[in-house]
């Protein structure tokens, strides 16, 4: 079978239709970088203390009644106070605080308006015992984008990847906007969890759709600095946005614009010819290419997939075979490539918890997400570097060896030194960003047209953002280096089409390493005749006689 890549290389690589495929798929990116993180401010606990009503009260009274180390969650009972101030006592001179009885804020809070106007924490009250849910609610997300992630990648192999695309946009626009008018916690829970479904899911199949329409160094250009710069600039942007919107409901709906904006380009954006060519569905691919061929006005071949209908005609024979999440394990070579990715893939969750813990880098939180974002714009950049000239394994391992030796050096900075400690993590966050990027990529190289989808999005249900601390992400840093060495290498090599195709790749890795392995012990064995050493037992782990 002829490759894709040479089978429509008369379309060139950077024509207007791959111009409109380019943009229009980096655009679908942009609500994730801002989606993903708006917690950081939907989420924050504005300064806050007991709510005292309003009742007659000496100025001294009115001040000292919220006890100073118990502010947030108690204060003094009202009833004696207001008989201590009715009687002229003075608090502190005339009475000792300390001997007062305390109670909870039974009247609610007051929350400070200097940053926000409200946030859910505000709004709901997720403070004192209900401050457990505050955490909680990133989680719920999170759990969301975990099960949208794992069960688009086979919605998406199995439907498409278009379909799948501007399925979880709506998804996502739509129960954003929805939670603008959650009544309570456990609704916009409830609410947060379905839009979650949408967040990674959108952009992995864009990601996937992108990389199979794309071809050559446009394909490298796409996976790394399109998709990743865009999701960047969306981040970049959500500061702006909780800047001027400061309360969480005007947020929220900004928010929700750009993915409705977006929906109507159904008609803009193409499907898979590649995703069409594996379920045997050739005419609908020729008509998808041919309009490519006649926007980039070029002449099209008058059979441009000859080889490809006597597949077609054989899955007709044969009933089709659908793939599943529990064909990343059917053999050896597959299950050996989902493990290794899906553990190196674990410690891009160190990404998401560094990216939403910002409060150390500045006081003001719009600083302090804005520099956290920016972080990543070199960070994507020298993953289009790697990606367009150095080998995956090779990349992988170099950047993940940074990323666990900046994590393990942030132990051993004093506290003094709080700066040179920022900016090691940020370090960290630039080589744990990086390899993130590269891993999407490599992954899609990886995996064949059935299964592209299907592992990218189960990989990528590992990325939570586990709380973890420094030394044990450096350290998984590092596993993970160790552990990418025996992933196949796919620089230079075009997209597998069929699983035979992945798993040529694999033994043909394995056999260069047996073949170099018995060349060098060839060579050895020669060095030793020329020697005179026949007799003499190198390297077999045996003691000369």
């Amino acid at each position: 079978m002829k490759d894709y890549d040479d089978t429509t290389a008369f379309l060139g690589q950077w024509g207007p239709f791959q111009q409109i495929v380019f943009f229009l798929l980096c655009a679908s990116i942009f609500p994730n970088g801002f989606g993903a993180f708006s917690l950081v401010y939907l989420t924050d606990i504005p300064s806050h203390h007991c709510l005292v009503p309003e009742v007659n009260l000496t100025k001294d009274w009115q001040e000292g009644i919220i006890p100073v180390k118990l502010s947030r969650c108690s204060r003094y009972r009202l009833d004696v106070v207001r008989n201590l101030s009715a009687q002229g006592y003075i608090p502190g001179r005339d009475v000792n605080l300390t001997d007062l009885e305390q109670e909870d804020c039974v009247d609610g809070w007051s929350y400070s308006t200097d940053i926000y106007q409200s946030t859910i924490v505000s709004e709901f009250d997720l403070v004192c015992s209900e401050q457990w849910k505050q955490p909680f609610t990133s989680t719920v997300y999170f759990l969301g984008v975990l099960v949208g992630s794992f069960l688009s990648g086979q919605l998406s192999d199995r439907f498409g990847r278009k379909p799948v695309l501007f399925a979880t946009m709506a998804v996502q626009t739509f129960f954003t906007f929805v939670e603008i008018f959650s009544t309570s916690w456990t609704v916009f829970s409830i609410l947060l969890f379905i839009s979650g479904l949408g967040q990674i899911s959108n952009y992995v199949s864009a990601f996937v759709l992108g990389t199979e329409i794309l071809t050559g160094n446009v394909r490298v250009l796409f996976s790394s600095m399109g998709v990743c710069l865009a999701f960047a600039f969306g981040y970049m942007m959500l500061p702006l946005f909780a800047y001027f919107l400061r309360d969480w409901r005007s947020l929220l709906l900004a928010l929700s614009v750009p993915g409705l904006l977006y929906l109507p380009l159904w008609w803009f954006v193409p499907e898979s010819p590649r995703w069409l060519l594996s379920q045997g569905r050739v005419e609908e691919a020729e008509t998808i290419v041919r309009d490519a061929a006649k926007r980039n006005q070029v002449q099209a071949p008058e059979v441009i997939f000859d080889n490809y209908n006597v597949q077609a005609d054989e899955t007709e024979t044969h009933p089709k075979e659908h793939y599943n999440i529990f064909s990343l394990i059917w053999t050896r070579n597959i299950r050996n490539t989902t493990v290794i990715l899906c553990m190196v893939f674990s410690l891009s969750a160190g990404y998401f918890g560094l990216s939403l813990n910002t409060s150390r880098l500045h006081a003001n939180p719009y600083i302090s997400c804005f520099i956290s974002a920016a972080v990543e714009v070199p960070a994507y950049i020298s993953s289009w570097l790697a990606l367009r000239y150095l080998p995956r394994r090779l990349s992988v391992i170099c950047i993940l060896l940074l990323g666990g030796v900046s994590l393990y050096l942030i132990q051993l900075v004093p506290q003094s030194l709080s700066d040179l400690s920022v900016a090691l993590e940020m370090l960290g966050k630039f080589a744990i960003t990086t390899g993130t990027a590269l891993l999407f990529a490599y992954t899609a190289e990886l995996y064949p047209t059935m299964l592209r989808n299907t592992a990218t999005g189960t990989c990528t249900t590992l990325l939570l953002p586990f709380y973890l601390p420094y030394i044990i992400l450096g350290t998984l840093a590092v596993v993970s280096s160790f552990a990418s060495f025996f992933l196949p290498e796919s620089f230079g090599r075009p997209l597998p089409q069929t699983i035979q195709q992945m798993h040529q790749r694999g033994r043909r890795t394995r056999w260069q390493m047996l073949s170099s392995r018995q060349t060098s012990l060839s060579s050895r064995a020669l060095w030793q005749n020329k020697s005179g050493l026949e007799g003499t037992k190198y390297s077999t782990g045996q003691e000369c006689m």
